[in-house]
């Protein structure tokens, strides 16, 4: 590139000012003017170069003070790039910074003009376009968005608040953008506020929220991908962008986003008059493959995906696509290619700008553009094009796969119905005649999914390998049925189209949710933005700990409102148990894994719940002094591995005197007051709201039943599980875990729980009972299929029963306390506690081989086979997959072993044989 020394990385000074001079007539004057700034750069000193323009702004007068430093730093900036000593990053990232200031300080003079006070309060300015990105070029305007608060802004006494923001805004523009002796500041448009056809300059900061939260376009959430609150009161406009972020960052996959940026794309390539290739005419911000479809690269994957990944929210180009190569959402030598050429562009942008300080991105013809090549340091304008050319095809070449090409390849031809009838018979499906005339009314303009002619091409396209896929499934009418629900239910299908049909993979998934698993392809159906989960590679992740999935429930909330939250918790829980869903049938993640996560899950929805209804209840009825609530949590919930078909089994306790009153403006007593709060919690729980159902909440092993009252004191409960409990309910009681509640009053809780367990019991009559209650549910509960891994004989509810007769038992085999010589045997989760009472020497230590297989069994099965009967042969096939098997019949070989294993240990500690009775009393 002939004298280019910036891509040599060598500072060249004076051939920068040499190429400044003779190829730039803005920057030659601009010089000559400033000889002071010309002599430190000719010496080689940027940094000194650019403190000096930045001390123009010393100057009393605004308006002076703001030209003369924009045009030392113009100035300044233009040779030391020139000269390959400041990098395109400090070049933009200077220019924003003066814009940023200027912009500031325009709105404190306007104010201050006026009211003689120095305060910006109330009058916020966002930035958008490249000043919000921070990457402004040598002649760009700026975009910002000014928005006032009326309570909060300095105004005379006298003043309208919406008057007086109006004066302030044409002020700020006229500070900026007028022509003076010196030049111009900065070019302003404000056509990017709200409804600029019919709004003020100045827009109240109510009617802001109200227009991006109701009625804003398409274009504006691209355009607040890179919003920044950049001058006046800027920690307004900070809040006021936290106000909007749920606008801009959806909580689903957004590939809607596709849509938009390609229609937008198509407009904007089919309004531009100059050439679709470089060469004269050529713009390099609008053109094909240009500046602005590099941008729109990048915000289009932010848009679809930033919603779910946050680290996907930064403004710069470069940036966001290193951070989605980092992410995994783009190709990393995509991100090289588009970060490489976005820069080279930006750069002979910043050339055609040069010259005469114009607004302008088109490469113009004959010796001017000799001019601007020089200018850059190459020998002529045809090297830059040359340059260009390639360039820019690469980068619209990516971009396009995106979009897809305006010259798209021609449109599939719809199969004739005949040829149709004869593939789905050949696919597997039966009455294929009429199973066609169906599926030809999906492209009649009956569903919105379907109605578009380029939609109606995606379809086409996509409909053999989709149809196929379903007809070789187990069930191909549920497929077809629950497809059919999507199709009527979204408002538009082509991206998920196109997408299906550019990977297999998809197709194969989606056919999986919508016949492996009734619970996942009911969910489907009904809310079929869960074909999100199906794409995004993220959400295939196992969740994190409670902690984190509370925080991703508070921000799909979006705001400080209880029903927002309820519905938040909704959708996030259903996310993930679908997600965890497609990963078990899949068999991408380990059963337990998925076990442990849905027990997260369920601790995350309950915590916020119960912390939000807490909340709405004390504002009415006040606080009980030295009181508060407990949650236990029992069974699957209390050992922390739930199935997507568990309820939530939990007592409601509290502490303190039942007799106490509340200190509200509704005063209650303690025990209305807990019964009641308890009662929310559980609707908080389990009551459907706009967003659906959550749990099921089971609180029949509180005492007496569901003849007891919701909540009781822990006072209540100890007394109650010391003298009154049957044998049954001691055994719930091993698998309890205080769930909520402050660290105090838990450790109250957990005493009492120590105190009933680690009671002293009569063994023989220990013994009988637990002997007698199995072989009760043995008689009444028997199991439903060959691979109901809970209730058949040698399965998981005998292995329970013999580790919960042995904590209730307490003793080791040399008769020491099991609390003390091993503790671990108490807890809650089976897991921890068959490994302490196999370290006591009570169990052999393989049982928990038999009981991890029977475990992965219940979490599988009940998906694939929730009856526990024989699933079909692919829901066979994924079933041994998730449990670690080749095949259903070695997985149906390991579960006999398995329960003959536990036959064993049963025989060994109890003293039965429960596969003979079994065999004596067939189900």
């Amino acid at each position: 590139m002939g004298e280019n020394r910036h891509l040599h990385g060598l500072a060249d000074w004076d051939n920068a000012l040499h190429r400044a001079r003779h190829h730039a007539p803005f920057l030659a004057r601009a010089l000559d003017r400033q000889p002071e700034l010309a002599a430190l750069l000719s010496s080689g000193d940027g940094e000194g170069a650019l403190t000096w323009a930045r001390a123009q702004a010393a100057h009393p007068d605004t308006e002076i003070a703001l030209r003369r430093e924009r045009l030392a730093l113009a100035a300044a900036l233009a040779v030391g790039d020139l000269a390959g000593a400041f990098p395109l990053t400090q070049v933009v990232g200077e220019l924003t910074a003066f814009a940023d200031r200027a912009l500031d300080r325009a709105i404190r003079s306007a104010i201050t003009e006026r009211t003689d006070t120095d305060s910006t309060d109330g009058f916020i300015a966002l930035a958008l376009g490249k000043q919000g990105a921070g990457e402004l070029n040598y002649s760009s305007d700026i975009d910002p968005i000014l928005l006032f608060d009326r309570d909060r802004l300095p105004r005379r006494a006298s003043d309208d608040p919406g008057d007086a923001a109006q004066r302030y805004a044409r002020r700020v523009v006229a500070l900026l953008a007028s022509n003076t002796a010196d030049g111009y500041a900065l070019r302003v448009d404000l056509r990017l506020r709200p409804a600029s056809e019919v709004s003020p300059l100045a827009v109240p900061v109510g009617a802001a929220l109200t227009h991006y939260q109701s009625a804003a376009l398409a274009w504006e959430r691209a355009a607040f991908t890179r919003a920044r609150a950049a001058a006046g009161d800027v920690a307004a406009g900070e809040d006021f962008l936290s106000q909007i972020r749920p606008f801009v960052w959806r909580g689903q996959l957004d590939y809607g986003a596709v849509e938009e940026i390609r229609a937008l794309t198509l407009r904007i390539r089919e309004s531009h008059e100059g050439p679709p290739a470089p060469g004269p005419g050529f713009d390099v911000k609008r053109g094909r493959g240009g500046i602005r479809e590099i941008e729109f690269y990048a915000q289009t994957h932010q848009l679809i995906h930033g919603g779910r990944d946050a680290s996907l929210r930064v403004r710069g180009t470069r940036h966001a696509l290193d951070v989605l190569a980092a992410s995994g959402w783009i190709a990393p030598e995509h991100a090289v290619t588009l970060g490489e050429a976005y820069d080279r562009l930006r750069q002979v942008e910043h050339r055609l700008q040069m010259v005469n300080d114009r607004q302008t991105h088109a490469l113009p013809e004959g010796a001017a553009l000799d001019n601007v090549a020089q200018l850059d340091g190459l020998a002529d304008g045809a090297a830059l094009v040359a340059e260009l050319t390639e360039l820019t095809a690469r980068t619209a070449r990516i971009y396009e796969e995106l979009i897809g090409r305006p010259e798209a390849t021609p449109a599939p031809v719809a199969m004739p119905v005949s040829t149709l009838v004869h593939e789905l018979g050949q696919w597997g499906f039966a009455e294929p005649d009429t199973l066609a005339e169906r599926i030809e009314t999906w492209r009649d303009g009956r569903h919105a999914a379907i109605r578009s002619p380029q939609a109606v091409a995606a379809w086409d396209r996509l409909a053999p390998a989709l149809l196929k896929a379903m007809g070789q499934s187990d069930d191909p009418m549920r497929a077809i049925t629950r497809w059919e629900r999507i199709l009527e239910s979204v408002p538009s299908a082509i991206t998920t189209f196109r997408l299906l049909d550019a990977r297999p993979d998809l197709i194969e998934r989606l056919v999986a949710a919508l016949t492996l698993a009734p619970v996942l392809s009911d969910e489907l159906a009904r809310k079929p933005e869960r074909l999100d989960t199906l794409i995004d590679r993220h959400a295939l992740d196992l969740p994190g700990d409670v902690t984190s999935i509370m925080a991703r429930m508070r921000g799909a909330a979006g705001r400080d409102d209880y029903e927002a939250l309820l519905d938040a918790i909704r959708v996030i829980t259903g996310e993930i148990r679908f997600a965890l869903g497609i990963q078990l049938i899949e068999g991408l993640a380990d059963p337990l894994a998925i076990a442990r996560a849905l027990s997260r899950t369920a601790e995350a929805a309950m915590q916020l719940a119960t912390d939000a209804t807490v909340a709405e209840f004390v504002a009415k009825h006040g606080r009980i002094a030295g009181s508060e609530l407990l949650i236990l949590g029992l069974g699957r919930l209390g050992g922390g591995a739930l199935t997507h078909a568990s309820d939530l089994d939990i007592v409601y306790l509290f502490t303190g005197d039942f007799a106490a009153q509340s200190d509200g403006p509704r005063p209650l007593g303690a025990t209305v007051y807990y019964n009641r709060l308890a009662s929310r919690v559980s609707a908080a729980l389990s009551v459907p709201t706009a967003q659906g159902a959550l749990y099921e909440v089971d609180t029949r092993l509180r005492p007496q039943g569901n003849q007891g009252p919701m909540a009781v004191s822990c006072e209540a409960f100890g007394k109650y599980q010391r003298e009154a409990a049957w044998t049954w309910e001691h055994m719930a009681l091993a698998r309890a875990r205080v769930l909520y509640g402050s660290p105090e009053a838990r450790a109250q809780l957990e005493a009492v729980l120590a105190e009933v367990l680690q009671a002293p019991r009569g063994q023989a009559e220990l013994r009988e009972a637990v002997l007698e209650m199995r072989a009760e549910m043995a008689k009444h509960k028997p199991a439903t299929g060959p691979v109901d891994a809970k209730l058949a004989r040698g399965g998981l509810v005998d292995i329970e029963f013999l580790v919960h007769y042995l904590q209730l038992k307490g003793k080791t085999a040399d008769g020491r306390p099991l609390a003390e010589a091993a503790p671990d045997a108490l807890n809650p989760d089976l897991d921890v506690a068959m490994a302490g009472l196999a370290e006591a020497g009570l169990i052999p230590a393989d049982l928990a081989d038999p009981h991890a297989l029977m475990s992965r069994m219940l979490v599988a099965g009940r998906l694939l086979a929730p009856d526990g009967r024989e699933p079909p042969p692919s829901g066979a096939r994924a079933l041994a997959r998730a449990c670690g098997f080749e095949s259903y019949d070695a997985l149906l070989a390991a579960f006999a072993a398995a329960r003959q294993r536990v036959a064993e240990a049963w025989k060994q500690i109890l003293g039965t044989d429960i596969l003979e009775t079994e065999q004596e009393n067939p189900a």
